[in-house]
């Protein structure tokens, strides 16, 4: 049986996050963590991983096919190559960066990272599989200049680890590191929306590329975390897909090829802000807002969902080779449908209880599939019916699970 080892990185991630919030509690700073919000980085980051186990391996398989059909030069594996390709990669994802934050059907991809308002290192994993394809496009000009496929690889998971660990307000200003690295300063001036820190900071192990295209900022006053115009929810899927609907919304509203192709292509700061605000009232995801904490129950329940997908994030992750396609398809259905589910519970919307049949119906369906008895389906989902009739389970469900009754 093959075992994919990287799946201890999971595990290994909500170690370090755990450590980082007991040492801010012990500094007295365990404001930097909101439950909400960081239950809301671990669903992006869960789909991210998830979805990146369908895709990932194509990536390598891309780079494979451009160094063997279009390398431009035949570079060597020597040492001094890997410190080369490092500095290469930074600049790569230094213009992939920087585009991301100028052209609409980018930033689409990207807003996702800087959604929270709070800066730790939860907020590290708000990375979509969308970004992810974008940036490993870009990073095919690697292989195509002529550095092999293995040495990217390896190169991308320690820019991957290092950028990690930027994402804490715990480290502070690090003196002369700063004219070489970027450090968790500088990366937070990048997260920020103030005014003066927007568009900073775009390197991502280094600080050179800034520097040298003029897009470098010190950290001076305490960073305000998140979005110019922050989003208005906890929902999986709008913070997911709200700009995409934003830049749909611009384009039909356009007249004229420039306008049309400014909708997609030009930069969100010309973005029409009040597009946000039409399509939040209509698509009812104005955030609410609860002043007292959710009862025990509602964060037992929902932190046991977040437990089992990580589990069977961790578990796919390490066997994902030895599985069936059904099996990986299963499990992929199931872990979205519960990611959606935690961000429905978090916003308090009372359809969620219509989502937990569907997913219920999903088990018995896939149960029943694997024991070729489909078309004995028909009795539990009867049965199902006959309890709410009979019991009122929504009545039931709202009762134990949600913590106030609230619109939606």
């Amino acid at each position: 049986m093959t075992v994919n080892y990287l799946a201890f990185a999971i595990p290994a991630f909500f170690i370090f996050v755990f450590i980082e919030f007991k040492i801010a509690q012990h500094q007295k700073k365990a404001k930097i963590f909101k439950y909400e919000s960081t239950v809301a980085n671990f669903s992006v980051g869960i789909a991210e991983r998830l979805l990146n186990l369908f895709v990932a391996a194509s990536f390598y398989q891309v780079y494979h096919w451009v160094y063997t059909n279009y390398a431009i030069f035949d570079i060597s594996t020597k040492w001094y190559v890997w410190i080369l390709l490092l500095l290469s990669t930074d600049l790569v994802w230094y213009w992939y960066h920087r585009l991301g934050h100028e052209i609409n059907f980018l930033w689409a991809a990207h807003i996702v990272h800087h959604q929270s308002e709070e800066f730790n290192l939860s907020a590290a994993a708000r990375i979509t599989t969308i970004q992810a394809i974008f940036r490993n496009v870009f990073w095919c000009i690697l292989p195509l200049i002529g550095f092999h496929p293995n040495m990217i690889i390896t190169i991308l998971l320690a820019h991957g680890a290092y950028s990690f660990f930027t994402h804490t307000q715990l480290i502070g200003k690090l003196g002369w590191l700063e004219n070489i690295l970027i450090t968790p300063s500088l990366h937070g001036v990048h997260h920020a929306s103030d005014e003066k820190y927007l568009d900073k900071n775009y390197g991502d192990v280094f600080v050179f590329w800034d520097k040298l295209f003029g897009t470098f900022q010190a950290e001076e006053e305490v960073p305000k975390y998140g979005l110019t115009h922050p989003i208005k929810s906890y929902s999986f899927l709008w913070q997911h897909f709200h700009y995409y609907l934003e830049i749909g919304e611009a384009y039909r509203r356009a007249n004229g090829f420039k306008a049309k192709w400014d909708a997609v292509f030009g930069s969100p700061a010309l973005m029409d802000q009040n597009i946000r605000t039409i399509l939040e009232e209509r698509y009812y995801q104005n955030k609410l807002q609860h002043e007292a904490k959710p009862k025990p129950k509602f964060k037992i329940y929902l932190n046991i969902q977040l437990i089992l997908v990580v589990a069977m994030l961790t578990g796919t992750t390490m066997f994902y080779e030895s599985l069936t396609l059904a099996h990986k398809v299963a499990i992929l259905i199931f872990i979205l449908v519960t990611l959606i589910n935690i961000g429905a519970l978090l916003e308090q919307r009372k359809w969620i209880y219509y989502l937990e049949c569907f997913r219920l119906i999903l088990i018995f369906a896939f149960f029943f599939y694997t024991f070729n008895l489909l078309p004995f389906l028909i009795f539990p989902v009867t049965s199902l019916i006959a309890l709410e009739r009979t019991f009122c389970l929504r009545k039931l469900y709202m009762k134990h699970v949600f913590k106030q009754a609230t619109p939606g």
